[in-house]
């Protein structure tokens, strides 16, 4: 009977096994916590040194492969885009980079002037993956921080770029904007171009426009100026854009807003010391899906400053 009973006995060796296992799981557990609280607190570091620092320069980068270099002379394309966050038409989808880089890509342009673009904390940067797949220099300009990393304005040039700066023009604390702006030079010319997206209020917008105008560049150098210029309706900021640059063809503005059935003109080019030959919005297919915003893309005649002959 004793030795029956015997045999009922659990085998110490194995609840000792056993209980050893649970103790690793605990144990892997707790550390595996201890990692996620440690990346979670790096995160909010980073997302709070982006807050106090916004905003600033933060990318300045050369591609480890080049597009075919041509003179800064002649007749270049140029083009802005507000991607907006990567999130497609509506905003409210998962950021997808590939989408509005592959309207990038069909523009062809040579100067690009990007809004909103998203750039997050953690993982693969999707303006440097862009940039490098082109082969062109790209700078980014944070304007303000974001649950999904920061945002702000780039360029990306066929040219290397010389030097780059920012102009802060936040009026207030309550809506922050930059122009960020590179001087590209080669044996042939020299060139300024400026990107940035302006206000939505027509008082500060037009604060925003005198101050790009005073800069002292923008009369000593030829100047592209391009941006999400939020011009929704005539108003001082884009009345003022047009008379002191109106050496070129800024009469008929290309709605570009909203992606799915413009009627609005908010993106423009303009340019200073050079000549604007031909303006038009980039409707394709993809652009009409990628953003809220079509890209809108010109020719740019260097070298000159004479007025462009007047379209039908």
């Amino acid at each position: 009977m004793l030795e029956r009973l015997g045999d009922r006995r659990p085998d110490p060796r194995g609840e000792g096994a056993e209980l050893a296992t649970r103790r690793s799981q605990r144990s892997q557990e707790r550390i595996a916590a201890r990692e996620a609280r440690r990346r979670k607190r790096a995160a909010r570091r980073r997302e709070s040194e982006v807050v106090r620092t916004t905003p600033h320069l933060a990318l300045l980068r050369s591609p480890p492969r080049t597009r075919p270099q041509r003179p800064l002379a002649g007749r270049i394309v140029v083009a802005t885009y507000n991607v907006h966050r990567w999130t497609g038409i509506n905003g409210r989808s998962r950021p997808d980079p590939a989408r509005a880089g592959f309207v990038i890509s069909e523009l062809d342009a040579d100067l690009i002037a990007l809004q909103e673009v998203l750039r997050p904390l953690r993982g693969e940067d999707p303006l440097v993956r862009l940039a490098d797949a082109l082969g062109m220099h790209v700078t980014f300009a944070t304007t303000r921080a974001h649950r999904r990393g920061e945002i702000g304005n780039a360029i990306l040039s066929r040219w290397p770029i010389a030097a780059v700066s920012m102009l802060d023009l936040s009026i207030g604390r309550l809506e922050k904007r930059v122009a960020v702006a590179v001087q590209l030079r080669d044996g042939h010319g020299e060139l300024d171009v400026v990107s940035t997206h302006l206000a939505l209020a027509d008082r500060t917008r037009h604060r925003q426009v005198r101050s790009l105008l005073d800069h002292p560049r923008m009369r000593e150098t030829p100047t592209i100026l391009m941006g999400d210029m939020n011009a929704w309706r005539q108003c001082r900021a884009t009345r003022t854009l047009d008379e002191e640059l109106k050496s070129h063809h800024n009469a008929e503005w290309p709605a570009s807003f909203p992606a799915a059935g413009p009627m609005l003109a908010l993106d423009r080019i303009y340019a200073s010391g050079a000549r604007l030959v031909a303006i038009d919005v980039h409707a394709s297919r993809a652009a009409r899906r990628a953003s809220d915003h079509l890209p809108v893309v010109a020719q740019v005649e260097l070298g000159t400053d004479a007025p462009a002959p007047s379209e039908a």
